[in-house]
């Protein structure tokens, strides 16, 4: 069956995408995780996956126009399907149902069939006039699903264009959807807790009273051919953040999340959250709708100094006291993969398998930096760390030999006229890559300030998509916690990265006698399909001599 490809979004203030070039044409075969166009939003220039496989069979938007979010910019499905039910029943897309795609001769078939063949469509589902689907976005350039932390709105609710819907939890952070629809939230498709795959349906909104419940029945029936990696539900309807779904009938019904008689509004989420930090959830103030209390709201609140040190006893006590595990018992746990931790293996692992790794490694003195250090954070207005000595020596390095700023294309290499250096940061969760955008112009003011406010955004799980991507090259720093040296896997697209060790105090020779100097070991991780050993091996002298004697950065 065919399947449409809308406009996806691609960073949280984005309305619509400009196609800068299509990487498929008409009748080319697509896969699941294929490029098919690059799109320039708001913010950045980013990539555009389908995930959808079969035959390009129809696009929607020329080289250099642009769609507004969630519009059909392609369909994907079997070579010489019928696929114009697809595009009637988009809505609103009028000036798109007007263009006709560029066919092939192999797709014209006898109109009989083609008839017999929308009929077949159409009959499958067809969505009312009066109801937009919301599909869950792509929020990050390796996002493949989000996970839903928590609903802002429930069925019934009335949604404006721009109000946060939900909160999605992707491999790098936790970010609002935005539905960029108006009306009533007619269903919602995906409980909080549970996950859903970029493109994914997860709510409706429409007319007040539209029903939606064929349409949601045939897209039940059409999932449950290619059944996704989802729990059962154990009751014969389905309770979804606020509303019910009838396995039955197909019919939506309200469910208030609390009452006022006496009940505080709150969401589920909230309540777990205040129950777990023992803090009386009465006594926080509401910031959603009709005064509701949300996650955000419990992780704000600060109890007065009375009511704290009694919380804190109530926390207290409501801490079980841990058995000793039974001597000679064998256990274990099994703890989910978060989305994060789920793209760092599947990115990592395609990198060091598919990248063919060599390593350089190298000591540098440190004490010139070490002094040096000492006297810029005299007059510096913000804390300069050895790290972010680190950055700027990398970048005007990269600057000298841009050969080591690139990635690999396969057909070309792309060598980087820009440097954002990554600053990987480990994470309870994984490891998140924040950029520093344009190192090489920054001062190491400047470089420390930006750091440090992505550093903090990361932690929080408030890093936007143009902040973690785009990287050239990447530096991984494990010196703070006490490593000499180590090898790190090249973090895509990148065609090196940088393993920082710890400063370390050795002795050593001086003159008649001996002394101390302090030295730190890095390694550079090079993709040799990129970057030779020989350019590899330069860039890392040139790196030393930035390190060895910092004043030449400030020049």
């Amino acid at each position: 069956m065919a399947k449409a490809i809308r406009m996806p979004l691609l960073s949280d203030t984005m309305t619509e995408g400009k196609i800068i070039q299509w990487n498929k044409k008409v009748g080319d075969k697509v896969k699941s995780d294929d490029t098919i166009a690059e799109v320039e939003t708001d913010k950045a220039t980013m990539d555009v996956v389908g995930y959808e496989e079969g035959t390009l069979l129809y696009i929607g938007v020329k080289t250099g126009e642009a769609a507004k979010v969630n519009d059909i910019i392609a369909i994907v499905g079997k070579e010489g399907e019928d696929y114009k039910s697809l595009l009637e029943s988009d809505g609103d897309n009028s000036d798109k149902k007007k263009k006709e795609p560029v066919k092939k001769e192999s797709e014209q078939k006898p109109k009989e069939e083609q008839k017999e063949k929308a009929v077949e469509i159409k009959a499958v589902a067809e969505l009312p006039k009066d109801a937009k689907v919301i599909r869950m976005p792509l929020l990050s350039d390796t996002m493949t699903e989000g996970k839903i932390v928590q609903w802002n709105k429930k069925v019934g609710d009335k949604v404006k264009s721009d109000d946060s819907i939900a909160e999605v939890e992707t491999d790098k952070a936790t970010m609002d959807v935005v539905g960029y629809e108006e009306g009533t939230l007619l269903y919602i498709g995906v409980e909080a807790g549970q996950a859903a795959k970029v493109n994914e349906i997860i709510a409706i909104v429409g007319k007040e009273g539209t029903d939606v419940s064929a349409y949601v029945n045939a897209e039940k029936n059409k999932s449950a051919e290619t059944p996704a990696n989802k729990p059962q539900a154990e009751k014969q309807s389905e309770e979804i953040s606020g509303s019910t779904i009838d396995k039955n009938e197909g019919k939506v019904e309200n469910i208030e999340s609390s009452s006022e008689g006496g009940r505080v509004k709150a969401s589920p989420l909230a309540k777990k959250l205040a129950a777990d930090k023992g803090i009386d959830i009465s006594k926080i103030q509401g910031s959603g709708d009709g005064g509701r209390i949300v996650k955000k709201d419990v992780d704000a609140y600060k109890p007065a100094p009375a009511q704290a040190k009694e919380e804190g006893k109530k926390e207290a006590d409501l801490k079980p006291v841990q058995p000793f595990e039974q001597t000679g018992k064998e256990s274990y746990e099994d703890i989910p993969n978060t989305q994060m931790r789920k793209t760092i293996a599947r990115r990592l692992g395609e990198s060091m398998f598919n990248a063919p790794h060599f390593y350089l490694t190298m000591e540098i003195n440190m004490d010139n930096a070490m002094s040096s250090r000492v006297a810029i954070n005299e007059i510096s207005p913000v804390k300069i760390s050895f790290n972010d000595m680190v950055i700027k020596a990398c970048a005007m390095a990269l600057r000298q030999h841009p050969a080591v700023n690139s990635s690999w294309m396969g057909d070309f290499i792309r060598q980087n006229k820009h440097i954002h250096i990554g600053s990987a940061v480990a994470m309870p969760d994984g490891l998140i890559v924040p950029v520093i955008r344009f190192a090489d112009q920054k001062s190491l003011s400047q470089i420390a300030s930006d750091a440090k406010g992505l550093y903090d955004k990361a932690r929080n799980k408030k890093l936007q998509p143009e902040e973690f991507s785009g990287n050239t090259f990447t530096i991984s720093n494990l010196g703070m916690m006490d490593i000499e040296d180590f090898t790190a896997i090249i973090n895509p697209p990148d065609s090196a990265i940088l393993a920082v060790g710890r400063i370390k105090e050795i002795v050593v020779k001086k003159a008649d006698g001996f002394g101390v100097t302090n030295v730190m070991k890095v390694t550079l991780s090079c993709d040799h399909r990129s970057v030779d050993g020989a350019v590899g091996a330069a860039f890392l002298q040139t790196f030393k001599k930035f390190m060895e004697n910092p004043v030449t950065m400030l020049v």
